[in-house]
């Protein structure tokens, strides 16, 4: 092939390629070698591949290196005629920076083994966003969904045209807006190589060589293993969407994902996992290009290693939502500085912990209760969830008192051996009439501790139609009806996904429920009420001893932010986690008000009147109870709408 490309000196950012009007300006951090350069590709579509060369490689000149970077412009090369690589003399290096990666379309298809090398991908084209914008809903107003995008519709029951894709998910938006969504959490959906190549040395030769160290021993050949890496959670390429994850084109089938997901007032929160390996200019650079490229709503940060005061500060990620397990506030915020907008949020494990052992019936929680419903903070958001991911599903952690995870061919070693579960009696399925009722009111239960808890609301995926993994509380190598969605059980267990989606509207109707500020406990509103009290079987004291097990809240709602003079009323919520029901005593109401029961977690859709005479309630055994007041001459809308 004649040269019919001219080469010219570069520039050495921004990284990787970027097209211009002139040509391509290639840019890359390599190690010194006896040659560098660029990798072109031709691609054979159209032509007699016979006619085609297999590559063309454009060397660096020795002048194009500005420190680490080496950089050319070449021109006369159409981009959407060829893929590329950089080189490092005999190496064939993928591009870290690539918008595309080519050669891992098909799922758990490529050996890592094989030889062959991943070719980055020139994208071309302006993207119609259509007047895209972000819908930015406050943490207060949010509730999250955790998904993984090949699992959330791979199932054959999900009935999607395009199955375990982002198209995909798109088919299931209309049900997302049913159930009350606003934000979707994406697992790894860039590219990474879901197949690991696991060295393991015998474990015999490694405890001889330790114990017997000054001995000569014939060396073991280390056996190798491919193992499924599901999740996704290691070092990746970053840029790029993940093309396994896309029934066609991977970056403008992701970008029709987010539109479409704005268009619906839902956002698009992505999982970031850097290891130690990743360099943290590298990492700010990565979540720059997604909220721009992509318009991603939010970045949950997953590793150790990471610049979270540089990211949190980041000018253009101000009003990006950012996840992270805590920040150094003083670093980030100037003294006393309250954000006009809450981009940071906390995203810890403490609150599914606790309210794990308060739903199994442990002692000395009710603190722990009483301090989370109210957690809240005026510069970062709280998440609260009961399962994530990782650990058991919430039919799985009241159906299993331990983990199976045999199938992950580890001898169940892999895995959380604390779960804080409890099995309601049998150990797995059960078809015990006795057994299915005390887990589907667990749930309840458990739905309830985070709806009705300050922290924005996080559901796992499936968990609001009874999903099950058997068991399996770390199924990161499992791609198969233990990690795929079983949409058959959104009808056999559709009471769990009413009362789901019934629990979400209560939340968002009642706007004490999800408040901006925090509650002080006191009447600075001078209406004869606190803002939230605390009582227990006698009104205005709460037993928080270590061996109570049942307490209840009550909510002003004159103190929610937009409150009226038509909205004003009163929440009262009554948690008996014991075996055992416990009488309430009810708060005296002002004159003209009544109590009307309108949720109970030992059945769903429950509206019952209270005489104005009744002065306490009973409350089952392990179970949630919450009452609304308002005027005797009107029932709220809440009320109206579950009567009929």
């Amino acid at each position: 092939m004649e040269k019919d490309y001219r080469v010219k000196q570069g520039h050495p950012y921004p990284l990787g390629v970027s097209v211009n009007a002139d040509g391509i300006n290639f840019a890359a951090v390599l190690r010194p070698a006896e040659e560098n350069g660029v990798i072109l590709y031709p691609k054979t579509k159209g032509k007699k591949e016979s006619t085609v060369p297999s590559e063309i490689r454009i060397p660096f000149a020795k002048e194009s290196w500005i420190g680490n970077v080496a950089c050319m412009q070449i021109e006369g090369i159409n981009p959407v005629e060829y893929d590329y690589n950089f080189y490092e003399d005999d190496k064939v290096i993928t591009d870290s920076y690539a918008k595309r990666i080519l050669g891992n379309e098909v799922w758990n298809y490529r050996h890592p083994e094989d030889g062959s090398v991943l070719k980055s991908g020139f994208v071309t084209g302006v993207y119609d966003w259509q007047g895209d914008h972000a819908p930015q809903i406050p943490y207060e107003d949010s509730i999250f969904y955790c998904m993984h995008v090949r699992g959330f519709t791979k199932h054959t029951s999900s009935k999607v045209k395009y199955k375990g894709t982002f198209a995909g998910i798109i088919e299931k938006i209309p049900y997302l807006k049913e159930l009350g969504i606003t934000a979707i959490e994406l697992m790894p959906a860039y590219e990474f190589e879901e197949i690991d190549v696991i060295t393991q040395t015998p474990f015999a030769m490694e405890y001889m060589k330790e114990r017997y160290k000054d001995i000569s021993l014939e060396e073991e050949q280390p056996e190798k293993k491919m193992k499924l890496n599901y999740w996704g959670f290691k070092e990746a390429y970053y840029f790029a969407p993940k093309s396994s994850y896309a029934a066609g084109n991977p970056v403008t089938e992701f970008k029709d994902l987010v539109r479409m997901l704005h268009a619906n007032g839902i956002e698009v929160i992505m999982q970031f996992y850097f290891p130690n390996t990743v360099k943290q200019g590298y990492m700010l650079e990565v979540l720059r290009y997604w909220v721009l490229e992509y318009h991603i709503d939010g970045i949950h940060l997953k590793g150790d290693n990471l610049p979270v005061t540089l990211i949190a500060t980041e000018p253009v990620l101000a009003n990006t939502k950012i996840l992270y397990y805590g920040f150094h506030y003083d670093a980030i915020y100037r003294q006393d500085e309250v954000p006009t907008y809450r981009n940071l949020a906390v995203y810890q494990d403490d609150f599914m912990y606790e309210m794990r052992k308060l739903l199994k019936g442990d002692e000395d929680k009710m603190k722990s209760l009483l301090y989370f419903i109210r957690r809240n903070d005026d510069k970062a958001g709280v998440l609260n969830y009961i399962t994530n991911y990782y650990g058991f599903t919430l039919m799985d952690l009241v159906s299993y008192d331990k983990k199976h995870n045999e199938d992950n061919g580890e001898e169940g070693r892999d895995g959380n051996d604390y779960n804080y579960s409890w099995n309601c009696g049998v150990e797995g399925k059960s078809r015990k009439q006795s057994i299915i009722k005390m887990r589907k009111k667990q749930i309840r239960n458990a739905i309830l501790f985070m709806m009705l808890s300050q922290g924005a609301p996080l559901l796992m995926s499936g968990d609001e139609f009874g999903n099950s993994q058997n068991g399996n509380n770390n199924p990161y190598c499992q791609d198969n009806e233990i990690t795929w969605l079983n949409w058959n059980l959104l009808k056999s267990n559709e009471d769990i996904f009413s009362f789901v989606k019934d629990t979400i509207a209560f939340r968002k109707e009642h706007a004490i429920l999800h408040s901006r500020k925090q509650f002080r406990q006191a009447d600075y509103l001078e209406c004869g009420y606190p803002d939230i009290s605390y009582h227990g079987e006698e009104a205005w004291k709460a037993d928080v001893s270590n061996y109570s097990r049942q307490a209840a809240v009550m909510y002003c709602e004159n103190y929610a932010q937009g409150w009226n003079q038509d909205k004003k009323g009163f929440i009262y919520v009554a948690y008996n986690m014991h075996w055992q029901p416990h009488t309430f005593a009810l708060p005296k109401l002002p004159k003209g008000m009544k109590w009307y029961k309108t949720i109970d977690t030992v059945e769903s859709g429950i509206v019952q009147e209270l005489s104005k005479e009744q002065q306490s309630v009973e409350v089952s055994e392990r179970a949630v109870a919450v009452y609304v007041a308002k005027d005797c001459k009107m029932k709220s809308d809440t009320v109206k709408e579950m009567e009929l």
